[in-house]
């Protein structure tokens, strides 16, 4: 990687970059305002921090895959800490191609032996198809992202049974960890084991 440090000013009147070379790739690392309240927090969070020395495996044996909705805390939901769990977040909770991978890389390095699926009551990702999410955010935005495949489907239930399948007859997940599929409540806390 060459670091080509040539900061100087772009754009707005407090923003700077420099350009990092890696490869045939160079990208602008920018330096702005935007992000100063957290790193603001992080010198806080800094200060008192106690987690240093974690190996990275799970403690608890457990990976769960849910959504990256911000009213779910999953450690909290399931009574574990910091170190427990291998939590990976996707829209819906559903078992994209990354998060297979995680799962795959849980079990075989980092102690995991029971991996939960979690999706939610009233997430947006179960509002409708793919097509009713494209055409939501071309009406709110203007962006057409009919391109993509978002994950959405209003049937939560049966995308939980292909996700809890999916992981239960992997190969390399299958006979290495006990998979069951859950459906956490948003407005009660509660978590119930569907499958």
């Amino acid at each position: 990687m060459h670091r080509l440090r040539c900061t100087a000013r772009r754009g707005a009147p407090d923003e700077h970059f420099t350009l990092v070379s890696h490869g045939t790739r160079t990208l602008a690392r920018v330096s702005t305002p935007d992000f100063a309240d957290l790193l603001e927090a992080n010198d806080r969070y800094r200060a008192g921090f106690a987690l240093e020395g974690f190996d990275g495996v799970a403690r608890a044996g457990v990976a769960m895959i849910t959504c990256m909705d911000s009213r779910i805390e999953p450690l909290e939901m399931i009574g574990l800490t910091t170190g427990d769990a291998k939590i990976i977040r996707t829209p819906g909770g559903r078992v994209t191609p990354d998060a297979l991978v995680g799962c795959v890389l849980g079990v075989h390095l980092l102690g995991v032996t029971r991996i939960l699926v979690v999706p939610h009551t009233r997430c947006a990702m179960a509002s409708g198809e793919d097509a009713d999410v494209v055409a939501r955010i071309a009406e709110e935005t203007g962006e057409d992202l009919s391109d993509m495949t978002l994950g959405a489907s209003t049937d939560q239930r049966a995308r939980l049974i292909e996700d809890v399948d999916l992981l239960r007859t992997h190969p390399h997940v299958g006979e290495r960890a006990t998979v069951g599929g859950f459906l956490y409540d948003v407005d009660s806390g509660a978590l119930e084991q569907l499958f």
